[in-house]
C-alpha cells in the first residue's frame, strides 16, 4: 500500500474482514442498482455504528470489484471515519485507483472529524502539489473545517483566497464554511464581513454567525441575529436553536430559554443531541437541575456532548455521586469518555473534597488513551488546594510535563486563600509574574495574596501594573431576572429605581440576622482601611443587593435565583445562609464556580466551595 512519507504509521491494522457476505438478491440486480443499494446499506450501518456488518459488506464489495467505484469508496471512507477509525479510511483512500473530488473531500473531512486536522491539510497540499484535483464546492468546505478545528487562520485565509480566485467563494456552501472558519478562529469581524457579502445565505451561515457571537460572549448580537433570521423567514435547524439556547443559559435569560424549549417541542427538535445539550446547560445554569435531568432522560440517542453536559450539571449542583454513576452508565452504553469528560469528573471531585477519587480518575485517563493536559493539572491542583494539601499541590506543579499556566497558579492561589496560608501564597505570587503578561483575574489573586500577608506595598504595586497596562479588574456584579428585565447590581451602588427600598430591606435583614447569631467577618476585605469602612464594604456586596431586591419584588413562594460573575466571598456565604433562615426563602446563587442552594440556614455545598 502506498504511504506518504509525512504520515505516521497506522496506529493499528484494520480488523480482519469476514470471508463471505451473505448472498441475496443483490446478485440479480443491475450493476448500477447493485452498487447504489450497497451505498444505502453503508449509510445505514454508519448511522447505526454497526462495525461488524459494515466489515462484512466491505468484504463483499472487494470480492465483487465494486471498490473501484469512487462513490462506494466515499461511503467506505465515511463509514470508518464515523466509527473513529481514520487510518482504515486512509488505507481505503490509497487503495482507490480512481480518486474523484468526493474521494479527496472524504479523506480530508475524515481527519477533521477525528480531530486530526493537520493530516487533512497534508492531503490537501498533496492534491494541489500534484495537480490531481482542482478544489471545488465539496473540497473547500472540508479544508475550511480543518482550518477552523486547528485555529489556523493563516491557512484559512490562504484557502479563502484560492476559493475567491476560482470563483467558488460565491457558492453558498463554500461561503458558509469560510464564515465558520473565521468564527472558530475568533475573527468575528472577518466572519461578519464574509457573511454580509454572501449573495445567498443558508441556515448554516446564519447558525454559524449566531454560534460565533454566542461563543465570544456577545449574547445581545447573537439574539439580534436570530431575530433577523426569523424575520427573513429562515427555516432554522437544531444547531441554530442550540446556539440561542446557550445564549439564554449564559445570560441567565430563563424565561426566553423556556420559550425556545417550547419552540423546539413544536418543531420536533427537542430530541436532538445538540438541542438536548444546550437545554441541559440552560436549565442547570438557571438553577433547575431537575429540569436538566428531565431533558437528559427524554433524549434516547445521546452523544458524548450530552453526557458531558449532564455530568457538569450534576457536579455544579453538588451531586457528586450522580456524576460517578453517569460515567459508569455512559461507558456501559459504549460511549468512550474524552478529555472534557475527565475535566467534569475532576471538577466534581474538587468541589466535594474527594481527593482519593480524584487521583483515581486522573490516573485512569491513560486507560482511555488520554494524556492529561494543563486543564487537568489545574483541576488536580484545585482539588489538592481546596483540601488543604498545598505542599502536595505545589509538588504536582513542579512535576508537570509542561509549564504551569495561569489556570494552574490561579487554582493554587485560591487554595492558599481558602486555607489562609498567606506565607505560601505570597511566595508563589512572586513566581507568577515570571509568566509575563497575566490576566486581570490572576493579577487580582496575586494582589490579594500580598495583601492577606500584610505586604500592602506589593499589593498596590500589582494593582498599579494592571492599570499601567490599560487593563481593569472585572467588576463584581450580581443580577436577577424579573419579567422581561435583568436587574444588575454592583457593590454599594444606588442607581436602581428601588434603591431606597433595597437598602431599607437590608437594614431589616441585618437586625434579624444579628439576633439569629450572625457576626460579620471583615477578614475578607483585603484593603488597608479602618474597621468601619470594612463593615460598609461587606454590608453592601452586590449579591446582598440582588437578594434584597428579590425579597422586595418577588412573590413569597418564588425561589430567588441570583447570578454572580465572581466567587461569592466567605462572609456573604454565611450571611446568605442567615438570610434564607430568617426570610424562609429558597435562595439559589450561581457564582463563577458553582451553585449554592440556601435553604433553612444551610447551603448545598456544605461550606466546601
Amino acid at each position: 500500500m502506498l504511504r506518504l512519507s509525512h504520515e505516521e504509521p497506522l496506529s493499528q491494522p484494520p480488523p480482519p474482514l469476514p470471508q463471505k457476505y451473505p448472498q441475496n438478491s443483490l446478485n440479480q440486480l443491475s450493476f448500477e442498482s447493485n452498487y447504489r443499494i450497497i451505498c444505502n446499506h453503508f449509510l445505514g450501518f454508519t448511522r447505526g455504528r454497526n462495525l461488524i456488518k459494515g466489515q462484512s459488506l466491505h468484504a463483499y464489495v472487494v470480492k465483487s470489484g465494486l471498490h473501484l467505484i469512487p462513490l462506494v469508496c466515499h461511503h467506505l471512507i465515511n463509514f470508518y471515519s464515523k466509527l473513529q477509525l481514520p487510518y482504515c479510511s486512509e488505507r481505503i483512500f490509497h487503495e482507490t485507483q480512481f480518486k474523484s473530488s468526493t474521494t479527496w473531500s472524504s479523506i480530508i473531512s475524515c481527519f477533521a472529524q477525528n480531530e486530526l486536522p493537520f493530516h487533512g491539510f497534508e492531503y490537501f497540499k498533496v492534491m494541489r502539489r500534484n495537480d490531481w484535483m482542482i478544489p471545488d464546492d465539496y473540497i473547500f468546505p472540508c479544508v475550511m473545517k480543518a482550518c477552523g478545528m486547528s485555529n489556523d487562520q493563516f491557512m484559512g485565509k490562504s484557502v479563502h483566497c484560492l476559493a475567491m480566485k476560482t470563483g467558488f467563494d460565491a457558492d453558498v456552501f463554500v461561503g458558509s464554511s469560510v464564515v465558520d472558519m473565521y468564527a472558530k478562529c475568533g475573527s468575528l469581524g472577518e466572519a461578519r464581513k464574509v457573511f454580509s457579502e454572501m449573495p445567498d445565505r443558508n441556515v448554516v451561515s446564519w447558525s454559524t454567525m449566531i454560534y460565533g457571537y454566542a461563543q465570544t460572549g456577545e449574547d445581545g448580537e447573537a439574539l439580534r441575529l436570530f431575530k433577523a433570521a426569523l424575520w427573513e423567514g429562515l427555516d432554522v435547524n437544531d444547531f441554530t436553536f442550540s446556539s440561542v439556547i446557550r445564549v439564554c443559559g449564559n445570560s441567565t435569560l430563563y424565561e426566553l430559554g423556556r420559550q425556545m424549549h417550547a419552540l423546539c417541542l413544536k418543531m420536533y427538535y427537542y430530541e436532538t443531541s445538540f438541542v438536548g445539550s444546550a437545554l441541559i446547560s440552560m436549565y442547570s445554569k438557571s438553577g433547575l437541575i431537575e429540569d436538566a435531568s428531565r431533558v437528559f432522560n427524554e433524549v434516547s440517542d445521546r452523544n458524548l456532548g450530552m453526557w458531558n453536559a449532564m455530568m457538569i450539571a450534576w457536579a455544579q449542583h453538588a451531586h457528586t455521586r450522580r456524576v460517578f454513576e453517569l460515567l459508569e452508565k455512559m461507558v456501559n452504553k459504549g460511549t468512550k469518555p474524552n478529555f472534557i469528560t475527565f475535566l467534569c469528573i475532576l471538577y466534581a471531585c474538587s468541589h466535594a473534597g474527594l481527593v482519593k477519587e480524584g487521583k483515581h480518575y486522573f490516573a485512569k485517563m491513560k486507560d482511555y488513551g488520554i494524556e492529561p493536559g494543563s486543564q487537568h493539572y489545574a483541576s488536580m491542583v484545585d482539588l489538592l488546594g481546596r483540601a488543604g494539601k498545598l505542599q502536595e499541590a505545589l509538588e504536582l506543579i513542579e512535576k508537570m510535563p509542561m509549564l504551569a499556566t495561569e489556570a494552574v497558579w490561579g487554582a493554587f492561589l485560591t487554595g492558599c486563600r481558602i486555607h489562609r496560608n498567606t506565607e505560601l501564597a505570597s511566595s508563589v505570587a512572586d513566581r507568577v509574574f515570571e509568566l509575563g503578561h497575566v490576566s486581570p483575574g490572576l493579577h487580582m489573586l496575586v494582589s490579594n495574596a500580598y495583601a492577606a500577608s500584610g505586604r500592602f506595598q506589593e499589593a498596590a504595586r500589582a494593582r498599579k501594573m494592571l492599570r499601567d497596562r490599560g487593563q481593569k479588574k472585572e467588576p463584581g456584579l450580581s443580577w436577577v431576572e424579573e419579567g422581561n428585565r435583568v436587574h444588575a447590581f454592583a457593590a454599594g451602588e444606588r442607581r436602581h429605581e428601588l434603591s431606597s427600598e433595597i437598602y431599607r430591606k437590608l437594614k431589616e435583614l441585618e437586625k434579624d440576622m444579628e439576633q439569629a447569631g450572625y457576626v460579620m467577618d471583615t477578614t475578607h476585605v483585603l484593603r488597608e482601611v479602618g474597621a468601619e469602612e470594612k463593615n460598609e464594604s461587606i454590608r453592601y456586596h452586590s449579591e446582598r443587593l440582588a437578594i434584597a431586591f428579590a425579597l422586595v419584588t418577588f412573590p413569597p413562594e418564588r425561589p430567588i435565583r441570583v447570578m454572580k460573575n465572581l466567587r461569592v466571598c466567605g462572609d456573604c456565604h454565611v450571611a446568605i445562609k442567615y438570610i434564607s433562615k430568617c426570610s424562609g426563602r429558597v435562595i439559589i446563587v450561581r457564582d463563577n464556580n458553582r451553585f449554592h442552594r440556601f435553604e433553612n440556614g444551610e447551603c448545598s455545598c456544605g461550606d466546601y466551595w
